[in-house]
């Protein structure tokens, strides 16, 4: 999400269709999937209610946050590439968040409904695709 309480508003949805589906979780799965599928779906459900238009005139560049960057720099960083994500369909988003919450390959492809292998390509074909689009809007640090 673009800022702090559209954020708060997609956690807040998340967390409410967690506890109204819980009842339904039957163990076929881990928990950790379950409560993943929940917030992706919820979220994909978000942003197709809400239609927000993007803003094309973004520029990236490979996001690199190293810990010694001022701040600013870490937040205008995280921004950008925010908002290059925002430029990805529906399964690409879902496989860079996931990748970047930490799930595996394997773990990815779970929670998606693909393979591993297929969730492995995916994730590569993503991570190339967001580094053209930050390479076609200029963004340099």
């Amino acid at each position: 999400m673009d800022n702090q309480s559209d954020r708060e508003d997609l956690e807040q949805e998340i967390v409410f269709q967690l506890w109204r589906s819980y009842e339904r979780f039957t163990g076929k799965s881990k928990f950790s999937t379950w409560m993943y599928r929940v917030a992706l779906n919820t979220a994909i459900t978000y942003f197709k209610k809400e239609k927000r238009r993007v803003d094309k005139n973004v520029i990236n560049d490979k996001i690199e946050i190293k810990a010694d960057e001022p701040d600013e720099t870490k937040d205008s960083q995280l921004a950008h590439f925010y908002k290059a994500v925002q430029e990805l369909n529906k399964v690409e988003k879902a496989v860079i968040l996931l990748f970047i919450e930490g799930q595996s390959h394997k773990e990815i492809g779970e929670n998606l409904g693909l393979s591993e292998g297929n969730a492995r390509v995916k994730l590569n074909r993503t991570k190339k695709k967001i580094q053209q689009i930050i390479k076609d809007q200029g963004y340099e640090f």
